[in-house]
């Protein structure tokens, strides 16, 4: 298994958008919250977040290719089929169906950054430290904020069995912890 270094440096490698690597290593964050909150490994759950997008500035251009790329490069790189299938199945255009844990809360989790950044930057402050999960809930209502966070795809933390509110609380909380990483 690559160490998260060697990770980080292959997802900045083929990621040089300072936003779409903030979003890999926000994904990250929510994704090691919820492999706590589910008494999973958090290195492995951490690893799917840092990995989902890998092939986001390849693909940006053919949104069929967008996640099955991304996964054929993770399988490349010797990570095993749970982590392999969470990236493969976190585009919602294909249609595959999430099986595990992993890959179903990767799907909600990738979303939920986005509104979270986004909340964030409306506050008077411009920091996470300035939101709870209360604002953002106030926000996920509001159909013009924040418009590519798709609200299906968040409210699809029902399928790991979370409410919305805790699974918003969740990600908040674990954005908050890398602040200083998102610029936030």
């Amino acid at each position: 298994m690559m160490s998260r270094a060697e990770i980080v440096a292959e997802v900045y490698k083929h990621l040089e958008n300072k936003n779409l690597r903030k979003h890999t290593l926000a994904v990250e964050a929510v994704m090691r919250k919820l492999a706590g909150y589910f008494g999973q490994d958090a290195d492995r759950w951490g690893t799917a977040g840092l990995l989902h997008d890998v092939d986001y500035e390849q693909t940006k251009d053919d949104w069929t290719r967008h996640s099955q790329l991304s996964a054929d490069m993770v399988e490349g790189l010797g990570f095993d089929k749970e982590i392999v299938e969470a990236v493969r199945t976190h585009n919602e255009m294909h249609h595959l169906p999430r099986e595990t844990m992993m890959a179903k809360s990767l799907y909600c989790a990738d979303p939920l950054t986005g509104l979270v950044v986004a909340a964030a930057l409306v506050s008077p402050e411009k920091k996470l430290s300035a939101i709870d999960g209360d604002f953002v809930m106030k926000r996920f209502g509001e159909k013009a904020f924040a418009r590519g966070a798709n609200r299906d795809t968040i409210r699809a933390c029902s399928e790991i069995g979370m409410e919305l509110k805790d699974f918003i609380d969740l990600g908040v909380k674990a954005m908050q912890g890398i602040s200083k990483e998102l610029g936030l």
